[in-house]
């Protein structure tokens, strides 16, 4: 049989595909948007780690997803100190701060399956931690290089996963966790459609954003 870990990469590759070619993703990598769109970005990604992380306490005994709920993984606080440094000293970014649409949704949705549904919770942490671990690692080189960040530094503290020395150890590890999930077939299928869902919420998320900002024409030269 197929390993469970290559059943859910296949089986969403178009979806993540869709995902990393929005037209918001590619202006933010070409460098053709500005500091203030990596800023709004960023705020959106609190909003989606927060309802995942404010679920994980609830979820680490349980027999699915528990086993996937790790301390080094968590985000949140490393989005809030980058969050801090983007906005600057003293500002209190919290304040009327609120989520686009689709970030709402996806937020939801990671709420609504981390209370009924533990085979979904882990659909949303397969999608957001490898991705993180993966293509997020280009996101960071992108904002060092454009916006001067310092390495691995304050505004991009969130791609780096201090705790975990070995991702590509890591990611092997988590592998082999999806592959052992104690869930039957129709189950996994389950999982396996609610990670196009995530992938789908996300791309959303990429839209809103894109009609919030268009890109500056090249820098001539």
């Amino acid at each position: 049989a197929t390993p469970f870990s290559t059943q859910i990469r296949t089986a969403s590759q178009d979806a993540h595909t869709e995902a990393e070619n929005s037209s918001f993703m590619g202006e933010l990598l070409g460098g053709r948007l500005g500091r203030e769109a990596y800023t709004r970005y960023t705020e959106q990604l609190w909003f989606v780690y927060r309802a995942l992380e404010e679920a994980a306490g609830r979820l680490a005994e349980d027999p699915v997803a528990g086993p996937f709920v790790r301390g080094d993984l968590f985000r949140l606080p490393a989005l809030e100190r980058d969050l801090d440094h983007l906005h600057g000293a003293g500002a209190d970014w919290r304040a009327g701060l609120a989520p686009l649409p689709a970030t709402a949704r996806y937020a939801d949705r990671i709420a609504e399956v981390a209370r009924d549904w533990p085979g979904g919770y882990v659909a949303h942490h397969y999608t957001r931690y490898l991705g993180d671990l993966s293509g997020g690692q280009i996101i960071r080189g992108t904002a060092e290089k454009t916006w001067g960040f310092a390495r691995k530094g304050d505004g991009v503290r969130f791609y780096v996963f201090e705790g975990i020395p070995n991702p590509a150890a890591f990611k092997r590890e988590y592998r082999a966790l999806l592959d052992a999930i104690p869930v039957d077939e129709l189950e996994k299928q389950r999982i396996v459609d609610e990670c196009r869902r995530a992938f789908a919420l996300n791309t959303a998320v990429f839209a809103d954003l894109g009609e919030h900002f268009r890109a500056a024409p090249p820098a001539a030269g």
